[in-house]
């Protein structure tokens, strides 16, 4: 299936993607529909870094904050939902406008995932079991060995992850990593024009730094507390994005604040370092600083004209 043009904003964590994403719903009659895949989960809008109330009253957002961080989601099926969220908005006559850092999902999304062949229960029900009797961080460590490039890509303690990755290879003896590497064939599901935020490196550490302190004053410490009243399992899915394990451990009393946001720190530096190595491989990303939104709109309008699908507006 191939539909209509869609717009992605893409880039490392921190480099501004929502306010350019305003800047471009208000110019083309835009929806923003998340394609991160942390920022699903419910209860959990500041430590994920969700658009606020008032950001997302701006105009149509889709698919943030509506899975609670109990439950697993695979992304085959956010995909799914993605891409109904796409169609939705065209239909309705608008310029979809795809946000977010997980560029896994941006090229299944476009392009189409490959069909992974159904794990069998009792492999599944195998691997569950070992999860739970030898830890996450040691299946992670087994995976690592059949699998490193998707094993560096996670946390350690990431058990959904994790444990679906062993899965798939013992099912099919291929890594989950070469699944990923296959699109499905045909055209692409979408015409999409990619533009991407980046910033030198000097200059990202320090707004990933204030990032933090600015989550920490929004209530992020709070927010953390009240969903592990609601969902106490330490492991959940919804837990496993950088900072909800460093604000768990503070809950805890196993680590102090600026322990913890040293650690935050380093590990979305990482994060954001990948992100970049991800997507500096695709040559048909448009790369702007920050804060550049007119430059931006100017070439959305161009592309689009092109097209000859102006949303003038």
């Amino acid at each position: 299936m191939s539909g209509g043009a869609v717009v992605c904003l893409l880039g490392p964590t921190g480099t501004g993607k929502t306010a350019a994403a305003l800047a471009l719903a208000a110019r083309f009659k835009g929806a923003v529909v998340n394609f991160d895949s942390r920022q699903v989960y419910a209860g959990l809008a500041v430590v994920t870094a969700q658009p606020t109330p008032g950001e997302q009253a701006a105009c149509p957002h889709r698919l943030y904050g509506f899975l609670p961080p109990c439950e697993a989601v695979t992304a085959g099926a956010f995909i799914e939902l993605a891409a109904a969220a796409v169609e939705q908005v065209q239909a309705a006559g608008g310029l979809p406008i795809l946000v977010g850092g997980t560029g896994l999902y941006l090229d299944s999304l476009l392009g189409g995932l490959a069909p992974i062949p159904e794990v069998p229960q009792t492999v599944r029900m195998a691997v569950q079991a070992a999860c739970q009797s030898l830890g996450p961080e040691a299946l992670h460590a087994r995976l690592a060995e059949v699998d490193p490039a998707y094993a560096a890509r996670i946390h350690p303690r990431d058990r959904q992850r994790v444990t679906r990755a062993l899965e798939v290879y013992r099912a099919t003896g291929r890594p989950l990593s070469a699944w990923h590497a296959e699109q499905a064939p045909g055209r692409p599901r979408f015409a999409a024009l990619k533009i991407g935020l980046r910033l030198p490196q000097e200059a990202l550490k320090a707004r990933l730094a204030e990032r933090i302190e600015a989550m920490l004053a929004a209530g992020a410490l709070d927010e953390m507390r009240a969903a592990l009243e609601r969902c106490p399992d330490e492991d959940a899915p919804g837990y496993s994005g950088i900072g909800c394990r460093e604000l768990i451990d503070v809950i805890r009393g196993r680590m102090d604040l600026d322990t913890a946001k040293a650690q935050w720190l380093k590990r979305t530096r990482a994060y954001a370092k990948r992100q970049l190595t991800w997507f500096a491989r695709d040559p048909d990303i448009a790369w702007f600083a920050p804060g550049e939104h007119a430059a931006m709109i100017r070439l959305v309008a161009e592309r689009l004209g092109e097209e000859g699908r102006g949303h003038e507006g």
